[in-house]
């Protein structure tokens, strides 16, 4: 009945079984940028925050494709990505990088 066990897989960035420090470090920083400037762009008096993090989201996010490795690597990328560009975007319409 061994053949019946069916087990939930490791959720992990390293799916080849290399440790990749760099690469998950880029997908946490993106991750937490994203969220902060998705976060924040619900609220128009932090147009700041949310533009600055938006653009250091991007930047960390294109860096971190550039250099990913493996395929969950880079669905967090892409997906932290789109929110720190959503954030970015709304950061930049209600005024700006600079208020």
């Amino acid at each position: 009945m061994a053949q019946s066990v069916h087990r939930m897989p490791a959720l992990t960035l390293n799916t080849d079984g290399h440790p990749h420090p760099r690469e998950n470090a880029l997908v946490g920083l993106t991750a937490v940028l994203g969220v902060i400037a998705f976060t924040t762009s619900f609220f128009h008096n932090l147009h700041v925050l949310t533009s600055w993090t938006g653009l250091f989201g991007i930047i960390t996010g294109l860096l971190g494709m550039f250099v990913s490795v493996t395929t969950a690597e880079r669905f967090v990328l892409m997906i932290t990505l789109g929110a720190s560009a959503v954030g970015f975007y709304l950061g930049v319409a209600r005024g700006g990088l600079w208020g």
